[in-house]
């Protein structure tokens, strides 16, 4: 490269060195590892709730059946099956998101959880639940990412 040439590449002004720096990030970080960075983060967040609901590897403690029937009741479903249900849930899903398995399906269903606990247990816990949204809605927008099983075996 001659040094007109190279004079003429260079940044000049600070836009252009911040723009230079912004393109350095962008290529360093890349959504494959926001999408893996989200994908553990999620997970470890509903996969530490589920394990507060049981002892051993499933089983419900009684304080969490009395939390579905007082705090964190929800019209038209049962305490038990409620119980059981978050439970589950929160076991499973977080690990096929750490494994990037069915990504965009797994975050749909936590996003689902989130918004029912949203509207009907902590309302007022809305800036929590809008940053689970936040990772949540990336996750079902672009995928789990290069680093995951769904790119493994080839599943969008």
């Amino acid at each position: 490269m001659n040094p007109a040439t190279a004079l003429a590449a260079r940044p000049r002004s600070l836009r252009d060195r911040w723009n230079l720096l912004t393109a350095h990030l962008e290529r360093w970080i890349g959504g494959d590892l926001i999408a893996l960075t989200g994908r553990v983060a999620i997970a470890a967040i509903f996969f530490q709730s589920g394990r507060t609901k049981v002892e051993g590897f499933l089983t419900i403690t009684a304080s969490t059946y009395e939390l579905f029937r007082s705090e964190y009741a929800l019209p038209l479903v049962p305490p038990e099956i409620a119980a059981h249900a978050a439970a589950a849930v929160e076991t499973f899903v977080p690990v096929l998101m750490v494994l990037g398995l069915f990504t965009r399906l797994s975050a749909f269903v936590l996003l689902g959880m989130s918004t029912i606990i949203e509207i009907f247990v902590y309302p007022d816990a809305w800036p929590t639940h809008l940053s689970w949204a936040a990772i949540l809605l990336y996750l079902i927008a672009r995928g789990a990412g290069r680093w995951s099983v769904d790119r493994a075996i080839g599943v969008r």
